[in-house]
């Protein structure tokens, strides 16, 4: 069974954990070991998610697989940016899915029902951010209707940078 909450901030070490274990997961690879446990260890804390949770701004719903939290999401409405042409799109700031459950295909739910949450307020499309090298994921949001519209560096640490794709889908 599949079921989506929304978060509050009495679920932060929760979040914490499959943030931690998920980003581990798809970016290991993307940077030093160091470099990775120093940004986990800095942006992806209890006292992390308890902040970005006391911000109204910010959507966060946890996935469950047979009551088990397998992923979560945030989104952010009406993030516009400079080279997008509407102000009203929603940012798609993270989804992650824990590894041992995507061949179970959780996340394209994960993402339907933010999908559906953008549109259901007033949304003209989504944007995100995604590493260049994740292939797997691009794919995805293509399949989605996303294009690519631009580049980001997402700083890992004060000496790497991955580099990313700005991709957006409108609606």
């Amino acid at each position: 069974m599949i079921k989506i909450i929304k978060a509050d901030t009495n679920h932060a070490e929760l979040l914490s954990g499959i943030a931690r274990q998920s980003f581990i997961e798809s970016h290991a690879i993307s940077a030093s070991e160091t470099d990775i446990s120093n940004y986990i260890n800095s942006k992806l804390t209890i006292a992390a998610f308890e902040t970005e949770l006391k911000d109204v701004n910010n959507h966060f719903h946890i996935l469950y697989f047979n009551e088990k939290p397998t992923g979560y999401s945030k989104i952010i409405f009406n993030f516009a940016q400079d080279n997008l042409p509407f102000k009203n799109v929603t940012k798609l700031e993270r989804i992650y899915v824990l590894e041992e459950f995507h061949h179970l295909k959780l996340g394209l739910h994960l993402f339907t029902f933010n999908l559906e949450l953008s549109k259901n307020n007033q949304q003209s499309g989504m944007w995100l951010y995604v590493w260049t090298e994740n292939q797997k994921a691009i794919n995805f949001y293509k399949k989605a209707g996303f294009e690519v519209v631009g580049r980001y560096d997402f700083k890992i640490s004060e000496t790497h940078s991955n580099p990313n794709h700005q991709m957006l889908l409108s609606y």
